[in-house]
């Protein structure tokens, strides 16, 4: 396993926390998914890749006599993204099938880069001036990408060739850029900051510093009925109160401005950004963790604007989310971060990619109903697919499932802090410990210290916001925060955490009309929904959850993986009159009770996991009455 991070800030940049790069999941849920990824998701996006031309894009750059471009003018990115994903999943563990597949793209990559340094084959192929379209080409959101796969090549495996590519383009960046150039999707901030961080050519994280503070001067041209907003240059960052336009866009840009804040010791920026994830989490989040509720430009819409069946909640703007939340949680320490985080990750990140590996959602909504037109590919109605056009989402899934080591723990002067719980170990300096556990599934989880200094520090574990009813060793907790034990500790020590874990119900805050009056079901840090599979005879959309209701979990639910815990609740179904064909309205001053049918027994299952019998009517919300 290597031991590095996808993070690295600079010793001194101004960070609470840095990573605790020696981190492994063994087994376990998350264990799980990293296997399918490995074996099935990983070699499906080189086949994927491959077919839609971006390789052999590639290739004719590297002959340098132009031709046709095929796919997007982002092509390029899917490669780097799927890169990423194998070098992580190389310094986890080599494998001489992944080293030659990297090997063999990475040295293409190289082929096809421009004697200056430039690489963008769209660009290259079409003989298209450069730097002309800033606002929708794409060339530098590429080269971000290209960046970050170059990272991890060098930090996981040790291969410095994409390093070398990437270096090579950065410094013609710095060199030959026009001055004000801004790219329409923001990623490469975040990008030449952690190219900064890994070679230490300060010029990278000026021109990242630069780009951040040129935004919000509505400079990028505009087409469409866009504003300026959705390609984040309406205000500037450090004047902004909250996230608006493009998620994944707000989300890259955030992330790469919090390395940019952190890396300058720039406190006024750092404090506008938190401000701003705050808002977001406020006002603009789903229960899911799921961001982006206007499918028309894949927008942030306004406050409480959070529609379940017209959420949009890319998966690309889940994962973004993600990098966002750890770079905030490295710069302060505070749990709230890690919170959202590990919502995040189990429920709007995995409904991305089915149970498999091989089918993809873009769009994850909370809820479809009976009859949803399933016309658009992106569609929920549908299903997952097994690929798109814009391939986006599938090769981020990868990149973050093989990385996922990096983000479970970090380390300070003080000690080590475990922010997410999955069976395992984790690698701070001379302390190593071993993580024991069937989280999500139960809240137990065991804290076996292996190697330790002989002297005292502090262990800090995470003790979740929904988490009321957690103990460790016998001892009540505070949720929201994390329980530390400071101590000289012995090899062999142990730790009981018990989080708790047990269905429960929740509500939205009133602003949030469209689920006024209904519940949700979640269980841990898993949100829960209702699948028309499990309820023959009935229709989701009739479905409401009885006002006494009491949880509890189910039995194994066929179709899905044994390990996987349902709920049940007592609930109804809405009887429909025979007048009920006709207009959808009637006077207020004219009540009728509603007509159920008798009680039954609703079974809810994990959101993630849904879509993986068959697509259908689901739904997160349910009435109750």
């Amino acid at each position: 396993m290597s031991e590095d991070s996808v993070v690295r800030p600079r010793a001194e940049a101004a960070v609470t926390l840095r990573p605790a790069p020696g981190g492994r999941i063994e087994g376990g849920f998350w264990g799980a998914r990293q296997q399918v990824n490995r074996d099935v998701t990983i070699p499906l996006g080189e086949e994927r890749v491959r077919e839609s031309g971006a390789f052999a894009n590639l290739e004719l750059a590297a002959r340098g006599a132009g031709g046709e471009h095929r796919g997007k003018v982002f092509a390029d990115s899917d490669v780097y993204k799927w890169l990423e994903a194998v070098a992580w999943e190389r310094g986890r563990a080599e494998s001489r099938d992944l080293a030659r597949s990297y090997e063999r793209a990475a040295k293409l990559v190289e082929s096809a880069q421009a004697p200056d340094g430039y690489l963008h084959t769209h660009t290259q192929l079409t003989g298209r001036a450069r730097y002309s379209d800033m606002a929708s080409a794409h060339e530098l959101y590429c080269a971000g990408h290209l960046m970050q796969a170059a990272v991890a090549g060098r930090r996981a495996t040790g291969d410095d060739t994409l390093l070398r590519v990437a270096t090579r383009f950065a410094d013609h960046l710095v060199k030959d850029l026009p001055p004000d150039a801004l790219d329409g999707h923001p990623e490469v901030e975040t990008a030449l900051a952690e190219l900064y961080r890994e070679t230490g050519t300060r010029p990278y994280l000026d021109l990242a510093t630069r780009m951040v503070d040129g935004r919000g001067r509505e400079q990028l041209p505009l087409k469409g009925h866009h504003g300026p907003g959705i390609r984040q240059d309406r205000v500037p960052l450090r004047e902004a109160t909250t996230v608006e336009g493009h998620a994944v866009r707000a989300m890259y840009l955030a992330a790469g401005a919090t390395d940019v804040a952190i890396e300058n010791a720039d406190s006024g920026l750092l404090d506008a950004l938190a401000h701003q994830w705050r808002d977001m989490v406020a006002t603009k989040t789903y229960l899911t963790g799921g961001l982006g509720s206007v499918w028309y430009g894949e927008q942030f819409g306004g406050p409480h604007e959070l529609s379940p069946e017209t959420a949009y909640c890319e998966t690309c703007a889940a994962i973004a989310s993600v990098h966002w939340s750890w770079r905030l949680l490295l710069a302060t320490g505070q749990s709230v971060y890690a919170d959202l985080m590990e919502r995040t990750l189990y429920n709007a990140v995995l409904p991305g990619i089915s149970l498999t590996g091989d089918r993809f959602f873009y769009v994850n909504a909370l809820r479809v109903r009976a009859g949803a037109n399933p016309d658009d590919r992106r569609s929920a109605a549908r299903g997952r697919q097994d690929w798109f056009g814009t391939a986006c989402c599938p090769p981020n899934v990868m990149r973050l499932l093989s990385s996922l080591d990096h983000y479970l723990a970090t380390r300070s002067d003080d000690g080590v802090q475990l922010h997410l719980y999955a069976s395992g170990s984790v690698r701070a300096g001379d302390v190593l410990l071993q993580v024991e556990t069937d989280y999500p599934w139960n809240g137990r989880v065991e804290i076996v210290v292996r190697e330790t200094p002989d002297h005292p520090w502090t262990l800090s574990a995470r003790i979740p916001s929904w988490a009321d009813a957690a103990v460790i060793d016998g001892e009540e907790l505070v949720p929201g925060d994390y329980h530390r034990v400071r101590r000289t500790w012995r090899t062999g020590d142990r730790i009981s955490l018990d989080l708790g874990v047990r269905p429960r119900l929740t509500v939205a805050v009133p602003r949030l009309d469209v689920a006024r009056g209904q519940v949700a079901v979640e269980r841990g840090p898993l949100v829960y929904c209702l699948e028309q599979t499990d309820h023959p005879g009935v229709i989701v959309d009739d479905l409401c959850v009885t006002a006494d209701a009491a949880l509890r979990d189910g039995t194994p639910v066929p179709g899905l993986p044994s390990e996987v815990v349902p709920v049940i609740a007592r609930g109804r179904a809405h009887a429909h009159r025979d007048d009920d064909a006709g207009f959808p309205y009637r006077t207020a001053t004219a009540p009728r009770e509603p007509e159920h049918t008798g009680p039954i027994d609703l079974r809810f299952v994990p959101y993630y996991a849904w879509a993986n019998r068959g697509a259908g009517p689901m739904t997160i919300w349910a009435p109750m009455h």
